[in-house]
């Protein structure tokens, strides 16, 4: 008897500070998740509006027209030019880039 009540008093300190140390854990990994921050988002400048805006009107957009009943409509088909007119350098510099690579033989 008596060493069954030894090994119950030696067993729940262990328990306890097991418990304690997980809520210590827990609580601290909350406090970190809270503390990081999202990055800035990017704040555009004046001239990345401007260069927008000449290269929607290089693709058709009028901004001068107002709303005429097609407004939607032309700017997205001009952003849709843009978008694709960009698809069209990026892939055109990611191949002259391959190209430039040399040849490995085995």
């Amino acid at each position: 008897m008596k060493s069954e009540s030894l090994n119950q008093s030696a067993v729940s300190p262990l328990v306890s500070f097991a418990i304690a140390g997980a809520m210590l854990m827990a609580n601290s990994a909350g406090l970190y998740a809270q503390t990081l921050s999202e990055p800035e988002p990017h704040q555009v400048t004046r001239a990345e509006v401007m260069h927008e805006l000449e290269e929607l009107e290089a693709a058709g957009y009028n901004p001068s027209l107002g709303d005429d009943g097609s407004y939607p409509a032309d700017i997205l088909a001009a952003e849709a030019k843009v978008a694709a007119i960009h698809r069209a350098e990026r892939d055109a510099a990611m191949s002259a880039g391959q190209s430039a690579q040399p040849v490995r033989t085995h």
